[in-house]
């Protein structure tokens, strides 16, 4: 079997967010099997993905798995499994994947870049709860809930130097939503190539700082749309890492563009 090492939302290695990707020859083996290889490929996701029979919704099954757990969606993952399939010929054209949070759809660009067809995160104003302005280490300006399939807290904070600045108290951080906190702001000056940044910070699934979180988009689209009175932006999630996600809102859904690059390629002995 073999398994590979994709960098997302990067056209050069080393950057992006990594995640493992293998293609099974059958359906799923058991859980505790994908969590095991998860664990052992140690990046913030790895995906799984099998052919599924012609003339259906779908095209491939495909799940996700941080080192600790399984994952309701993920855009990286998602993207990294399409670069692999469109790479290696296992399938051309937009691909069809049947997930946990329903068909997904990941489309090759004549430019190189992919495609994701996601639905829009629904955004709840809440109270900012008590403790997290310590715990993230900044004040927000504004903190919304992003539904079940994302499972944060957005909160934009003042400007985009707080949070290039923010050292959260990962241990504290976790008691505040189910996967974590998206930090943004509106960038100090577009004209470098992005409308907002962002940093994204999961430690109650096992990822103190996501390098660049797809999933965490479809909130963000929708956030900075209305702000900014535009419905094509283009989002940095300014971690180590970094990233660019190019995000188009259409209603109900929203359409993430980046690159992959295959980093490593090996075999799988087990």
């Amino acid at each position: 079997m073999r398994i590979r090492i994709v960098d997302a939302f990067t056209d050069r290695p080393f950057a992006g967010n990594p995640a493992g990707v293998l293609l099974l020859d059958d359906v799923f083996p058991e859980d505790d099997w994908l969590q095991n290889i998860a664990m052992e490929v140690n990046h913030a996701e790895t995906a799984f993905a099998h052919r599924l029979p012609g003339g259906g919704a779908a095209d491939w099954a495909l799940r996700w798995f941080t080192p600790v757990t399984e994952v309701a969606m993920c855009g990286h993952g998602t993207l990294a499994t399409a670069h692999v399939l469109h790479t290696t010929g296992a399938h051309e054209g937009p691909v069809r994947f049947a997930t946990r949070s329903g068909v997904l759809v990941a489309a090759p660009g004549a430019d190189g870049s992919i495609t994701l067809d996601f639905p829009t995160a629904p955004l709840t104003p809440v109270e900012v709860p008590a403790g997290v302005a310590e715990a993230l280490g900044a004040e927000p300006v504004a903190t919304f809930d992003t539904g079940e399939n994302v499972g944060d807290l957005l909160m934009e904070l003042a400007d985009e130097k707080t949070v290039l600045g923010l050292s959260p108290d990962m241990k504290s951080l976790g008691a505040y939503s189910s996967r974590g906190i998206i930090a943004t702001a509106r960038a100090d000056d577009p004209s470098r190539g992005h409308d907002f940044v962002s940093r994204c910070f999961f430690p109650n699934v096992g990822i103190d700082e996501d390098p660049v979180t797809g999933s965490a988009h479809t909130a963000l689209a929708p956030y900075w749309a209305a702000r900014l009175g535009r419905d094509e932006l283009t989002g940095l999630q300014a971690s180590r890492r970094t990233g660019h996600v190019r995000t188009a809102l259409r209603g109900e859904r929203t359409l993430l563009t980046g690159r992959a690059v295959t980093v490593i390629e090996g075999d799988l002995r087990l």
